[in-house]
C-alpha cells in the first residue's frame, strides 16, 4: 500500500485546504474585566471595609461568614475574591499567613485570580437555587481543603436561594468546620432571611463617589493609551451612578466611539452616545423657563429632542439644576464636576430665587418627570410640563392673591410668581430703609415679594428684642432651623445693612398669627354676646358661626 502524502503539491487534483491555524489567546477583554482590582489598594471607595478586614486579620478575629451587599458594580464579587486571596496567600516564600496585602505572586493568589483554585468554589445562586445545590456545599464542606489554608465558598446573588435552601444552610453556616469560610454577595439584602444575616459579618459596600470614579477612569484611559477630556470622564462617572463596572462599560463604548471620530474621548461625543442633554443648553432652558418665554422654551426642547435627548432626561437635568441651586443657597460645597460658567449661573439663581420658589419649581418638575415616565407621548408630555411652569409665571402667588382679596396689598403689585421671572429691583425708597417695627419689617418683606419668609415670621417669630439691626427671637416654641440665617441674608440684600439675627430661650411677644387668633377669638365672643346671635344659638344648639362679617353687619342692622 502506498503512503498518501499530505502535501497537495504532490497531487494537483487533491486539495487538503489551508493548514489548521493555532487558536489565538489574545481575545479582547472588556475594561470591566481587565481592570478588576487585584488587591485592596485598587478597591476604590471602600476604605472603611478594608480597614475592618485589616484589623480582623491582624488580630486573628476572622469571621466564618461574610455578607457583602451593595448596588451593582461596586465590587462585591471582586471583594470576595480579594478576601479569598487574603486568607489563602502564602507569600513569595511560601511561608506567609493571612494578610490584607496578598502578594499576587504565589500559586494560591494566581489560581484564585484566574478562577481555577480547587478550594475556592464560586456559585451563582441565581442558577443554583434549590436544596440539592446547598446540600452539595454542606457535604463537601466536611472535607479539608486540598491545597489551601481555607476552603472558601463564594455565593453570588445569595438572595436568590429558596427558603428551603436557606434553612438547609443554617446549621452549617452557624457552626462550620474551622477550615471553611463563606462569602455571600447580594444586591438585595432585604430578601436575605434574618436568620442568615445574624450568622454573618455584614459589609455594606458604598456607591463610589463620582470624583473617585472620574480619577479611576482617567487612570484606565492613560493605561489604554486613550486621550479623554476631563469633562467626558466626569459625564461617564455621573452616568455610572456609583458603579465602577457600569462606568467602565460606558468608557469602553466611548473609546470605541472615539476610534471612529479621531481617537479622543470628548464630552460632546459622550453626550451624543448616552443621549445626555447638553448642560449649557439646560442652563439656557432653565433661564427661558424663569422668564416665561413659552415659544423659545418649546423650540429649545425640540432641538434637544432632535439631537436624541430623551424628554425624561431633560426634566431630570432641570431637577438636578434646581437641586444644585438649593445646595448653593444653603451653603453646601459646589460639585467638582461643575464648570466655572455653571457655578456662576447657579450662584446667580440662588441669589435671585427664594426657598419657596425653589421648592415650587422642584414640585412642578418632579410632577412633570413622573408624567413623562408614564405617558404614551413623552415629548408632548414634556412640553406640557414645561408650559405649566412657564404659565405659572403669569399666575398670582396664592399668598399674594389672598392678600389682594383681603385688601392688605396694593393693586400695583405684579402678579408674577416670585423667582420665576426676573428678580424685582428694590424701589429707591426701600433700599437702605430700616423698618421701625417688626410689623413694618414684615410689610417690607411683602413689598419685596419675599412672601415665604414673611409667612414664616408671621407664623413662628416671637420677638424678644427688636433694635435694628439687631433682632432676637424666642425659641420657647420651635422655629425653622434656617429662619435666622435666611432673615439676616434677606434683610442685608434689601436694606444694605448687616443684620444680626439670633435666638434666646426666653418668652417673647406673641407671634402675629397668635395675635390674629386672639383678636378673632375676641370678635367671636362679641358676636356670641349679641342678642340676636345668642337667641339663634339657643334655638339651634348645633349651629356654628361662620361668615363673621355678615353676622356683624346683620347685628348692626
Amino acid at each position: 500500500m502506498g503512503v498518501v502524502s499530505d502535501d497537495s503539491s504532490l497531487d494537483p487534483g487533491f486539495d487538503l485546504g489551508d493548514p489548521v491555524q493555532a487558536v489565538r489567546n489574545d481575545a479582547y477583554r472588556v475594561l470591566a474585566r481587565k481592570y478588576r482590582p487585584q488587591n485592596f489598594n485598587e478597591l476604590i471607595g471602600q476604605d472603611a471595609m478594608v480597614q475592618t478586614l485589616a484589623n480582623a486579620i491582624k488580630r486573628g478575629r476572622l469571621a466564618h461568614a461574610f455578607l457583602l451587599t451593595g448596588v451593582r458594580g461596586v465590587g462585591k464579587t471582586s471583594t470576595a475574591r480579594l478576601i479569598a486571596k487574603a486568607l489563602n496567600c502564602i507569600g513569595p516564600t511560601g511561608e506567609g499567613g493571612p494578610t490584607i496585602d496578598p502578594c499576587g505572586a504565589c500559586e494560591p493568589c494566581r489560581a484564585i485570580a484566574e478562577g481555577r483554585h480547587i478550594d475556592v468554589i464560586e456559585m451563582d445562586a441565581a442558577s443554583h437555587t434549590g436544596v440539592d445545590d446547598v446540600r452539595e456545599i454542606i457535604d463537601a464542606s466536611r472535607y479539608a481543603a486540598v491545597s489551601a489554608r481555607y476552603k472558601i465558598y463564594i455565593v453570588d446573588e445569595v438572595h436568590m436561594l429558596s427558603k428551603n435552601a436557606f434553612n438547609a444552610l443554617l446549621k452549617t453556616l452557624e457552626e462550620p468546620p474551622a477550615h471553611v469560610k463563606f462569602l455571600f454577595a447580594t444586591t438585595e439584602v432585604n430578601k436575605v432571611p434574618v436568620t442568615v444575616l445574624s450568622r454573618c459579618q455584614r459589609f455594606d459596600l458604598r456607591r463610589i463617589q463620582a470624583d473617585k470614579l472620574g480619577a479611576h477612569f482617567a487612570s484606565v484611559s492613560l493605561a489604554e493609551g486613550v486621550d479623554a477630556e476631563p469633562e467626558a470622564l466626569a459625564l461617564i462617572a455621573r452616568a455610572a451612578e456609583g458603579s465602577a463596572r457600569d462606568g467602565l462599560s460606558i468608557l469602553d463604548q466611548a473609546i470605541a466611539h472615539a476610534d471612529m471620530e479621531g481617537g479622543a474621548v470628548t464630552a460632546g461625543a459622550v453626550r451624543e452616545m448616552l443621549g445626555l442633554s447638553d448642560r449649557g443648553a439646560m442652563r439656557e432652558l432653565m433661564g427661558l423657563l424663569l422668564v416665561g418665554e413659552a415659544a423659545a422654551t418649546l423650540a429649545l426642547l425640540r432641538r434637544q429632542y432632535a439631537l436624541g435627548v430623551d424628554p425624561q432626561a431633560v426634566l431630570r437635568s432641570l431637577l438636578e439644576t434646581i437641586h444644585a441651586v438649593m445646595l448653593h443657597k444653603v451653603g453646601a460645597p459646589a460639585d467638582a464636576a461643575q464648570s466655572v460658567e455653571e457655578r456662576q449661573q447657579i450662584g446667580d439663581w440662588a441669589m435671585a430665587m427664594s426657598y419657596a420658589t425653589l421648592h415650587r419649581l422642584w414640585q412642578l418638575l418632579l410632577r412633570g418627570h413622573d408624567e413623562v415616565a408614564r405617558s404614551a407621548l413623552p415629548i408632548e408630555a414634556c412640553e406640557m410640563a414645561l408650559l405649566r411652569i412657564v404659565h405659572a409665571a403669569s399666575l398670582p402667588d396664592p399668598g399674594d392673591l389672598a392678600r389682594q382679596l383681603q385688601g392688605n396689598d396694593g393693586t400695583n403689585a405684579s402678579p408674577v410668581v416670585p423667582g420665576l421671572a426676573a428678580p424685582v429691583a428694590p424701589a429707591p425708597s426701600e433700599q437702605g430703609t430700616v423698618p421701625a417695627s417688626f410689623a413694618a419689617l414684615i410689610a417690607l418683606l411683602d413689598a419685596r415679594r419675599e412672601f415665604g419668609l414673611a409667612e414664616k415670621l408671621r407664623l413662628a417669630a416671637r420677638v424678644v428684642r427688636y433694635e435694628p439691626p439687631v433682632i432676637v427671637l424666642s425659641t420657647m416654641k420651635p422655629i425653622p432651623a434656617d429662619l435666622t440665617r435666611e432673615l439676616a441674608d434677606t434683610l442685608k440684600t434689601i436694606t444694605g445693612t448687616v443684620w444680626r439675627v439670633s435666638t434666646d430661650h426666653t418668652p417673647g411677644a406673641p407671634s402675629i398669627r397668635d395675635e390674629e387668633a386672639d383678636a378673632r377669638a375676641r370678635e367671636l365672643a362679641q358676636i356670641r354676646a349679641a342678642p340676636v346671635v345668642s337667641a339663634a344659638l339657643e334655638a339651634f344648639p348645633d349651629a356654628e358661626i361662620t361668615g363673621w362679617d355678615l353676622v356683624l353687619r346683620s347685628t348692626v342692622i
